[in-house]
């Protein structure tokens, strides 16, 4: 049985470009004892993954590049998984077989996917990790109350589309930022109060300053950079920021953000400011993903998926997605 794979052709240098990798192919290896080997049938990109592709984030040239995934097991050697299971794991890699050892814990387990409920791909999107991102980081690092003002950027991404819809249920005032009048349509479709499109306004700050006249409550910051800065200047007094990413400036040279001190305004606001990592949470799991279930099956939870088909196109979807040309959660059908 042969296997093509992408491997990590060499380290990213500032930005990313399809070179980085090459498509091989070799024999599938064959799972040892307590292991399972599925086909690939779902390929996740996520911004996360930019991180991977520096020297010494521990991935090394010539490997296989990371990255989440859903596959069918064609053949298995643990008591407790059949060929025809639907497997999900963020150590599928990018390649059509992969061997998994279902007993790792934390966040390398292999998970059941019951498709009775929703789609394979739906593990990957608002029932999986960028759901999961959404939930925790929002209720648990944003607490957001009635009558809040939530900020959310990256607003008709896979995460950003899923945490705006939790501040709206929770009672929340809700303002989209993304960059394209598309996009935006969509926010507002989903409940978001306003949108701005960062792209066209002249002034971040003061169209934020105008959505937002008593200040942010909440800020849900899914891309640093220039709307962080813009955000930050309109806190208000006890505000909660959750930085859950940084693709704004994730190509910058050492890794660095620049751009506004904002260590008065933080005084003054008496705001929180936490970074986030989803895999902090992972003993919560089930407890997200019955909520979001939930509010998905009542019809309060909708979302989209951006989709491109065939393995060849794996990096083709990463750029993409990097470059914010995806309109909802990237996702590459294998």
């Amino acid at each position: 049985m042969r296997n093509r794979r992408w491997a990590l052709a060499s380290h990213a240098q500032g930005a990313v470009s399809e070179s980085l990798w090459k498509l091989e192919e070799t024999d599938a290896s064959r799972p040892a004892e307590r292991q399972i080997l599925v086909k690939t049938l779902w390929l996740s990109v996520d911004p996360y993954m930019r991180g991977k592709l520096n020297e010494g984030a521990g991935m090394q040239a010539g490997s296989l590049m990371q990255g989440g995934g859903v596959g069918e097991v064609v053949e298995s050697n643990h008591p407790e998984w059949r060929v025809g299971d639907i497997a999900e794991s963020p150590d599928v890699g990018w390649q059509d077989y992969a061997v998994l050892t279902p007993d790792l814990p934390g966040a390398s387990k292999v998970n059941k996917v019951d498709t009775r409920f929703a789609p394979p791909q739906a593990a990957l999107s608002w029932l999986g990790m960028p759901g999961l991102t959404a939930y925790f980081a929002m209720l648990d690092v944003g607490r957001p109350k009635p009558g809040d003002t939530v900020v959310v950027s990256a607003a008709a991404g896979a995460v950003g589309q899923i945490a705006g819809q939790l501040a709206r249920l929770a009672g929340c005032r809700v303002i989209g930022i993304a960059g394209s009048d598309r996009k935006l349509d969509w926010c507002k479709t989903i409940g978001f109060n306003e949108t701005i499109n960062y792209k066209s306004a002249s002034d971040l700050a003061a169209e934020v300053a105008r959505c937002c006249p008593n200040g942010v409550n909440v800020f849900f910051d899914g891309t640093g950079g220039p709307i962080h800065d813009a955000v930050l200047k309109n806190l208000a007094i006890g505000a909660r920021v959750a930085i859950v990413g940084r693709v704004a400036v994730a190509n910058n040279s050492g890794g660095e953000d620049t751009g506004l001190r904002a260590s008065s305004r933080l005084i003054a606001t008496r705001a929180v400011v936490q970074g986030f990592v989803v895999y902090d949470w992972w003993h919560r799991r089930d407890e997200a993903l019955q909520r979001l279930a939930a509010w998905h099956k009542s019809g309060e939870l909708q979302f989209r998926e951006d989709v491109l088909s065939g393995l060849e196109n794996v990096p083709r979807a990463f750029m993409r997605m990097m470059a914010g040309e995806n309109f909802g959660k990237q996702l590459v059908q294998v």
